[in-house]
């Protein structure tokens, strides 16, 4: 049995990918917009044909004992060139179903008619090219997730091992190092969580009226106890000090605390990291009010200034003096723009003198009648 079935799948395969139209495959009908029209157009072409044949081989004598049979012949060849033209992308999408089912999403359907045929060719070309996506998606996932893991995963076990045989002490050093690392791993799996928020659409915002300069100092303070090591300076600048932006505060927390991970990461030590809010004019004439926040770091080559903010993306810029890499998973600043657009405002990384400035800008808020604020 075992000699027997691959040969027997290779013949099935055979038969699928095969055959040949023993006719031409032309498309004469791809000019009428319905299925309906095309269909009395094939009708009447063949009945026309029929007789035509008939009164030729009844006027040349033939009888009918020969005409008909021509006449019938001749109509079924019609039809059937017809008809296969009518239904090629139909089975086009036959072999490029079974081609996804066996994981390949290169082939595509050729829609060169306007009717309901044609329309289920382009939306399934258009299927195809989303499943396609998807799958490429994933697979990014599944390899950067992967990758994003094993690494603090691995330093982590390392440090533990060695603890535990004798070769480092546990002392304080060794435990911040073991502690950087898990750290590191819990905001992973803050990221992921999040993004899965992203593939699901968009939450619904749960909009409040939130001092700016309060909100900021909270941030930087909650932030600069869990990264005292580099012994940075967090400087709050909210022009005018009572500015308030109604937005949904768990949402703007994700961005602050994203983009001051991503400044703190790459600001060298004894560095400053800058928080500014102020209110402004965008260029429909809208008022909003930008937040930034600014680092002392290597800076944003101009060519990745797009492309951090997609998943998975970092920067070619040198790590921090003291670092061989940036830490960084490529997520937080895709969740950062995820959560900004569904404020409906923007995030870009703004021109500095040195070091790096992503720029928040969202829109002002009408408060709710009963809103205290």
């Amino acid at each position: 049995m075992s000699t027997e079935h691959p040969g027997a799948r290779g013949g099935r395969e055979h038969r699928r990918a095969a055959p040949r139209p023993q006719l031409p495959d032309v498309r004469p009908l791809d000019r009428f917009g319905s299925i309906k029209i095309k269909l009395g157009v094939l009708v009447a072409a063949t009945v026309v044909l029929g007789v035509f044949i008939t009164w030729i081989g009844l006027r040349n004598e033939l009888g009918p004992s020969r005409t008909l049979p021509l006449a019938i012949v001749l109509s079924l060849l019609l039809t059937q060139v017809l008809a296969r033209g009518m239904t090629s992308p139909l089975r086009e999408m036959t072999t490029a179903a079974q081609a996804m089912a066996d994981g390949d999403y290169s082939l595509r359907v050729r829609a060169t008619s306007h009717d309901e045929v044609g329309q289920l060719a382009v939306a399934f070309n258009i299927m195809a090219e989303d499943l396609a996506s998807s799958d490429r998606i994933r697979r990014e996932l599944i390899a950067n997730v992967s990758h994003e893991l094993r690494t603090p995963v691995a330093a982590l076990h390392a440090q533990l091992e060695n603890v535990v045989d004798g070769v480092v002490p546990a002392d304080q050093a060794t435990l911040q190092g073991a502690l950087d690392q898990t750290e590191r791993l819990t905001r992973l799996v803050t990221y992921l969580l999040d993004l899965s928020r992203i593939e699901a659409g968009a939450a619904a915002l749960n909009v409040s009226s939130i001092p700016v300069g309060d909100f900021l100092e909270d941030s930087a303070d909650e932030l600069s106890m869990m990264e005292a090591g580099k012994d940075l300076r967090y400087v709050v600048d909210v022009a005018p000090p009572d500015l308030v932006l109604r937005a949904d505060r768990e949402r703007l927390q994700q961005v602050v605390t994203n983009l001051l991970h991503n400044a703190i990461r790459h600001s060298p030590p004894g560095g400053e990291v800058r928080l500014e809010g102020y209110p402004a004019t965008d260029g429909q004439g809208r008022d909003v009010v930008v937040l930034e926040v600014g680092d002392e770091g290597p800076g944003i080559a101009p060519g990745d200034r797009e492309r951090i903010f997609e998943r998975f993306a970092r920067g070619q810029h040198a790590p921090p003096p003291g670092r061989t890499t940036s830490g960084g998973t490529g997520i937080g600043l895709a969740i950062v723009r995820w959560a900004v657009e569904l404020h409906g405002g923007t995030v870009a990384v703004a021109d500095s003198a040195h070091g790096a400035t992503i720029r928040v800008t969202l829109p002002v808020l009408d408060p709710r009648p009963d809103d205290p604020a």
